[in-house]
This record gives structure tokens, C-alpha cells and sequence, in this order.
């Protein structure tokens, strides 16, 4: 009768440690005691134990692995949630696979239904590899409609393994979530352009498609209309998240007869790219324009000058979904929903109204 393979629980039972503790020094995920080092490293070359059928071998916790699938590793608000993520993950002894879904920044519907493809791809992937859990942001989890097979795939990945949505939900599946206040993040915005005197206040950016933007816009709207004021329907421009949009959007509104003396935009890459704009035509920022980005990214401390915008909070995020998947994969109880409160950060982009000159 052939010997039964040793196990990651034999290599923790002998060394006088936790499931964890062994999986740490596997994955060299988190400081571990030298002595404790020692006496597992020596107990797996005893045994000729190898990673590899720890693998195969494990369930749950024990893998010490979690899948975080994001969409554009290049829009610096996803490694921001990224870092405060890693952050926290580290110190409870998981290591990650990362899946990212878009590979360019070209902006198109293709690129957005291969996303969802490859979203489906790293889900059945991510099931093989045993992944004690999985965190997703963006693709369909920001999508107001997805389609019935696009929230069924994550239902019935979350059925073997905890998955936890960051930003965003999928109708009807009832799953955990952690997210921001995204139209109170756009009230915040909007009521500080009003209480600088501006009246005349634009909009651009975001995907009319997706739940982020929905929410944004409705915050936009009803901290206009509480001010009594009104929306001018071409000051609203959707359909872009990039810099490149938001140049051209901007331009847009600064090319007409009539334009806003304030632009609320829907990130801060939208916000650096209305910046350029505003520079090409000649209008200073921000004593001719004032400009509102969302997210609080780095470069928003980068930007000359530098800008005014929304923070949703992204590392603490990032830390408190890591904190949250490891209570969900120990089995215990966590909140449905965990909100985040966003925070406007004011700088440099925003002053008071002032009439133009004739």
C-alpha cells in the first residue's frame, strides 16, 4: 500500500504551528519567528515535502492564496486599492493572484466585452489554482445591468469560495460588499463648485452604463437642483474615463458660445485632461475655470495646478476587503454592506466665481 503524501496539516502538526504559520513560510508572505523558520523548513526536507502538493492537497485557508481580479492596472486608482490591499493581506499571511482584465487604454464596446470575457477566464482559473477567496472591482461588478450569466458566473463562484465586490454590486446575488458613497462623493463636489458662487457647472466623463456613473450623476443632479438650479443638457458629456477624453469633452465645452465656469468630472484622469484643455484655449485655472476630479489619485497632487477632487478613501478600502476576506474565509460573520465614506479634498483647482471680463 503506497504511503499517503505528507500535508501542509502533518508539516503544522509536527512543527507545533498553525496551517498559516506553514503557509507563510511557503509563500515568504509575512515574517515569521528564524527558530519557527527553521524548524519547518527542516521538518519539509525531512519529509521531501513540496509546494507543489500543498496545492493540490489544500482547501480554503490553507492555500494562502486570494484572487483579485481589477480591470486597467494603468488608472492609478486600482493599484491605490491594490497597495492598501497588499498592505493588510501580507500581514494575515496570503499571497494574491492578480487579474488584470484590459491590457489597453483604448476605450471602445469591444474592449469592454473582451474584459468580461477574460473576467470569465480568471474566474475558472482562479477555481483551479483553489484560491482561499476572490475580490473583484470594476468590469460587471459596475455594471447597472449585467447580464443574467455575467452575475450567475460569480454566484456560483462564490458557492465554492468567498468573493467580496469592491465599488460596485451585482444585482440580485446578494453578495458581500465594501464600497464607497459614490454620490455623496459628487454632492461633496458639486455643493463646494455651488457654494464658490459657480452657476454655470458642466459635467463630463464616465459610462452611462455603469453604476459608478449613475451614481455620480445623480449626485451631480441633486445637489444642483437643491441649489435651484439647472442642468443644461449639452454640459453633460458621458462615454470616457481617460485623459484623453477629458481633453476632448473639455474642449467641447470650452469651444462653445456659451461655457461653464466650473467642470465637475467624473475621475481625475478625466480632470488632468480638462486641465490641458483649459491651457490650449487660454483659460486659466482657476481663476477663469474651476475644476473638480473624483478619486484622489496620486497625480492629483502632481498636477499644476494641483487638483481638487473626491477621495473614496482607495487604500482604506483596499485594507478593509483584506481584513474582510479573511474573516469570510475563517467562516465568520461579516456585514452585507461596509460603507466607505468619500471626502472632498480641496486644492488648487477650485476659487471663487468671478465675472468675466468684457
Amino acid at each position: 500500500m503506497p504511503m499517503r503524501p505528507v500535508t501542509v496539516y502533518d508539516i503544522a502538526r509536527e512543527a507545533n504551528v498553525s496551517v498559516a504559520t506553514v503557509s507563510r513560510v511557503l509563500n515568504n508572505t509575512a515574517p515569521v519567528k528564524k527558530e519557527t523558520r527553521e524548524r519547518i523548513v527542516a521538518l519539509m526536507h525531512k519529509h521531501q515535502f513540496q509546494p507543489n502538493a500543498l496545492a493540490r492537497s489544500l482547501s480554503r485557508k490553507e492555500t494562502g492564496m486570494i484572487g483579485f481580479i481589477l480591470p486597467d492596472i494603468t488608472n492609478p486608482f486600482f493599484p491605490e486599492v491594490l497597495s492598501g490591499f497588499d498592505y493588510e493581506a501580507r500581514k494575515l499571511g496570503y499571497t494574491y493572484f492578480l487579474c488584470d482584465t484590459i491590457s489597453t487604454n483604448e476605450e471602445n464596446e469591444r474592449l469592454y466585452d473582451r474584459q468580461y470575457e477574460r473576467e470569465s477566464q480568471y474566474l475558472s482559473l482562479l477555481m483551479e489554482k483553489q484560491v482561499d477567496g476572490i475580490v473583484m472591482i470594476g468590469g460587471r461588478v459596475d455594471l447597472a445591468k449585467p447580464g443574467e450569466e455575467l452575475a450567475r458566473e460569480v454566484e456560483e463562484a462564490a458557492k465554492r469560495v468567498p468573493v467580496l465586490l469592491l465599488n460596485g454590486n451585482l444585482p440580485q446575488t446578494h453578495l458581500n460588499r465594501i464600497a464607497a458613497d459614490q454620490k455623496l462623493g459628487a454632492q461633496l463636489a458639486v455643493q463646494h463648485l455651488i457654494e464658490l458662487g459657480h452657476r454655470d457647472i458642466a459635467v463630463i466623463g464616465g459610462y452611462a452604463k455603469m453604476t459608478n456613473t449613475q451614481q455620480r450623476l445623480l449626485g451631480f443632479r441633486t445637489a444642483v437642483k437643491e441649489a435651484g438650479l439647472n442642468v443644461r443638457k449639452e454640459w453633460v458629456l458621458t462615454e470616457g474615463f481617460s485623459v484623453q477624453k477629458g481633453q476632448e469633452f473639455a474642449s467641447r465645452l470650452l469651444g462653445a458660445k456659451r461655457r461653464p465656469s466650473a467642470i465637475f468630472c467624473m475621475n481625475d484622469l478625466l480632470a488632468i485632461g480638462a486641465i490641458k484643455a483649459a491651457h490650449r484655449f487660454g483659460i486659466r485655472v482657476p481663476e477663469q475655470l474651476s475644476i473638480v476630479g473624483y478619486d484622489d489619485i496620486p497625480q492629483a497632487t502632481y498636477s499644476i495646478p494641483e487638483l481638487t477632487t473626491v477621495s473614496l478613501q482607495s487604500q482604506e478600502i483596499g485594507r478593509q476587503a483584506a481584513k474582510t476576506l479573511d474573516k469570510m474565509i475563517a467562516g465568520k460573520k461579516v456585514p452585507r454592506l461596509q460603507s466607505i465614506m468619500p471626502e472632498l479634498i480641496v486644492r488648487e483647482t477650485t476659487a471663487p466665481f468671478t465675472e468675466p471680463s468684457a
